[in-house]
This record gives structure tokens, sequence and C-alpha cells, in this order.
């Protein structure tokens, strides 16, 4: 069955007229949401700890400040976009005792209502607007008049109007200027973990560190291994991006598409594994190990952390990376990138 796509005529911005938008975190995709919807004439708030280093940023950019206790009892929309592993104790310490009885609470990532760990009431909407795109893109297409797809859900809607108010918030982002995909809080947290897990960083980051190691520890020299296992890797996913794997394969040699069809690298085995993973995601198990760990302080991912940045591509990374003036050169959109989510994101600290 065809997704449902939703774009700009299917949704009326006047839906937010008279509501005031709380945004719960100031990071890449906290600016994003504040500044879009600001500019798109929704009464923006944002929500911050008053000590967070966020909150001259935001107030820089001309935005209404407050602690999130005051920001939930003003909002009839509350949009959670601090990291999954502080929201659940932001909703219950500060904006459960204080939001209005029938406060719509938003989510740009499904994780904490699917595994419980926020709960809101009855009387609450329960919606999620999730831009496919980091939030310094999602910006920059906005401001360009384009925009960045998302995907939206209602859990909860108790008054009848949910898909209108999430529609018109999508709206006010700049998303339906691309698209917006109905999907279910499960789907796009199971599928998005997945993806993360087993492809998009588990997959392709130890592909390209064990590959390295197996042509150093064959005696290839560094240099040579980091352009044949990492630094091609972008032309090709940017291949991808343009027209599928179906581009990317028939802009490469046949002695490249050859090798790639008997590759024996990934197989049956692979998947029996992905689908350990995706288990382990649908039970819960996951999130379980990954919040019991964050609630003890994150020993185990700061280990993990300090492992994982130690590998030895990373010693002869940054000089290859050198040597490309392209990710030299001042373009707007890095500068932008390191403003917020260098500066703001990189923090990961509660409220942020």
């Amino acid at each position: 069955m065809a997704a449902q796509i939703w774009y700009e005529d299917d949704a009326d911005l006047s839906v937010l007229n008279g509501k005031k938008v709380a945004i719960v975190g100031y990071g890449s995709q906290g600016h994003a949401h504040a500044l879009n919807l600001r500019d798109s004439g929704v009464d923006v708030i944002v929500g911050l700890r008053p000590e967070s280093k966020s909150v001259q940023f935001a107030k820089e950019q001309g935005l209404e400040v407050k602690s999130v206790a005051d920001a939930a009892k003003e909002a009839d929309i509350i949009m959670f976009l601090a990291p999954d592993q502080y929201q659940a104790k932001i909703y219950h310490d500060e904006v459960e005792p204080n939001m209005k009885p029938d406060t719509a609470l938003a989510f740009a990532h499904g994780f904490n209502i699917h595994y419980g760990y926020i709960k809101p009431g009855p009387s609450h909407m329960v919606f999620m607007v999730a831009p496919k795109g980091p939030g310094h893109i999602v910006r920059r297409e906005y401001a360009a008049g384009r925009g960045v797809p998302v995907v939206v859900a209602v859990e909860q809607d108790p008054r009848g109007d949910g898909w209108d108010i999430t529609l018109a918030y999508a709206k006010a982002l700049g998303a339906l200027r691309a698209g917006a995909i109905k999907t279910t809080f499960t789907e796009e947290t199971e599928t998005d973990l997945f993806g993360e897990q087993d492809v998009l960083m588990g997959g392709v980051n130890h592909l390209v560190e064990t590959g390295f190691e197996v042509l150093t520890e064959a005696g290839y020299q560094p240099e040579i291994a980091y352009f044949e296992v990492c630094h091609e890797l972008k032309m090709l996913v940017d291949l991808m991006n343009e027209g599928g794997l179906n581009k990317a394969r028939w802009s490469c040699s046949d002695t490249a598409q050859y090798g790639d069809f008997t590759s024996t690298v990934v197989d049956e085995s692979t998947k029996d594994r992905m689908r350990h993973q995706l288990q382990r995601i649908q039970d819960g198990s996951f999130a379980k190990e990954f919040m019991d760990d964050q609630a003890a302080g994150a020993p185990h991912f700061k280990e993990l952390q300090e492992k994982f940045s130690h590998e030895k591509i990373e010693e002869v990374g940054p000089k290859l990376r050198a040597m490309f003036s392209w990710n030299n050169g001042p373009a707007a959109d890095k500068d932008e990138e390191e403003s917020f989510t260098g500066k703001i994101a990189r923090e990961q600290v509660q409220g942020e």
C-alpha cells in the first residue's frame, strides 16, 4: 500500500492561531523548529534551564526564553527536542506538574512515548513531526524557501483535531514544501533505531573501520587504505542520494559492479544478525540497556565513546581530510552547524 503523503495545500496554518508553542531544548533540532515556526508567524517560546548556555544563543535570535516549568504553564503545544535520555525527567519534574489539562505534546522521535518512559494522560493530544535531516539543514532549507521532508504521526487524539494540528506544525516548520509521510510512533521509533544500529552507524562505521584494519594489517599504506574504504564512500552515498542504488552502481566501473555483485561480506548471516538487533529494538531490551546505563551516569556509553574514538583510521584521517579543499572552505551551512550543533548540541546536557 502506498504511503500517505501531505503537502502545502493539505494543511491550514491558521490552526495554530492563538496557540503558544513551547520548544523544549535549543540544540540542532530545537533552534530550527523555534526559528522556522517563529518566522511562519507562530507564537513561540523556548524552554531551557536558566543556567543553560543555550539561553544566550536563543535570545540572540530574538526568541523569548523561560524556564521549562514556566514555558509549560503558558504553552498550548510543547515540543520535546531535548536528547532522548533526558526527556522523561524533564517531563515528570518540570512539564507534567505545570502544563494545562489539554496541552498537546509533540516529539521529533517516538522513543519515550513508544517505550513508555513518558505516559501522558488521556486528555493530552500526542503527535510527532520528525524531520529527515539535521537541524541546521532544516533551518537552511526553510530560509532558502525549500523544506526537509518529515514523518508525522498522531498517538492520542482526544479532541479529534490531532491531524489538523500536526500538519499545521509541519507546514510552519517548512516541511510540507517537501512532503510529510504518515507513520506511527512504533514504526518511526523501531525503524529509526534499526537504521542507526545496522546500516547508517553500526553498519557503515564498522565496515569502514574493519576494511581499514584488513588492508593495513596486510601491509598496505594507511593513507591508501583510507582513500579506498572511507574517502570514496561519500561520493558513492551522494550518487545513491541522487538516483538510488542503481545510479551508484551504474556510475562505477564494470569491475566494481562485478565485485559488488559477487561479494560475500554481507550475506544471510548478516541478515540474521540484523533480525536479532531488530528483535532487541522491538522488545525494548535495547532501550532498557541504554536508559539504565544513562541513569547510572552513562559509564558504559562513555567507555565505548573513548574506545571507538581511538580507532587506527582516526590517526590518518585528519591529515588526509586537510588535503580536500572543499572541507576547508567558508561554507555558510558549516558555520551555522558549528554555531548550533557544535556549541549547543554537543553539550548534551539536560534541558538543552
